[in-house]
């Protein structure tokens, strides 16, 4: 079977929030959700960090959703800094679940470039908050992945980065500090790859960037 493509358009709390979900070659394993940059600097679903995220997980055969935040393309709302972001994503997760129940038992993969990260790590923290109340039907993240990571400039709640987190930056990141991303990382005792002469977003780099997705989905 040939890889599918499909828009959807799930609920958000400003309105409706615009997705396009992609469905690998075979059999699907389960499912990523991967989100992109920040909405007034030119960031949408579309951005080549996200959709080189994406081919990745297609390629492991993961059902990719790639949505619009608030405020991009047909997405209703406005930019909200990540709090109003997260609760969006929260809700899409839901409404996701319930709309294809084959993949609820499936694992999943959470993703971010950029400003995504922080609405990744914020929106993982909710939900390992939800499953320590409701541990029967958790549905938390098989994997985190956050590239170029962003996280500390849009915080607005306390972040813990599981064991299974992937942080990929780039060593001559002129948005985002190689620095910046090590402070952070260096608060929650978490790993970074770094690709060598790599910027923001990865010129020239996309395909190391792949590869290292790749292992790491390797690992689900």
């Amino acid at each position: 079977m040939a890889e599918q493509k499909e828009i959807k358009t799930f609920k958000g709390q400003a309105g409706p929030i615009d997705c396009v979900i992609e469905w690998p070659e075979a059999s699907a394993e389960g499912w990523a959700l991967v989100l992109h940059p920040h909405p007034l600097h030119g960031g949408t679903r579309d951005n080549k960090v996200v959709t080189t995220i994406g081919r990745a997980c297609l390629q492991r055969n993961l059902v990719t959703v790639r949505p619009n935040f608030r405020g991009v393309g047909n997405s209703a709302g406005e930019f909200d800094s990540g709090k109003g972001e997260t609760a969006d994503m929260q809700m899409l997760v839901e409404q996701f679940l319930q709309a294809y129940p084959n993949l609820a038992e499936t694992p999943w993969v959470l993703a971010g470039f950029s400003f995504g990260t922080a609405v990744a790590a914020q929106l993982q923290a909710n939900l390992s908050d939800a499953n320590a109340d409701n541990p029967v039907s958790s549905n938390a993240p098989a994997a985190l992945i956050l590239v170029g990571a962003a996280v500390g400039r849009f915080q607005f709640r306390d972040v813990s980065l599981p064991e299974n987190t992937l942080m990929v930056h780039g060593e001559v990141d002129e948005v985002v500090p190689l620095s910046e991303a090590m402070d952070f990382a260096r608060q929650h005792e978490q790993p970074v790859t770094v690709i060598p002469d790599a910027s923001h977003f990865f010129h020239g780099k996309l395909v190391s960037l792949k590869a290292l997705v790749q292992q790491r989905l390797a690992t689900l």
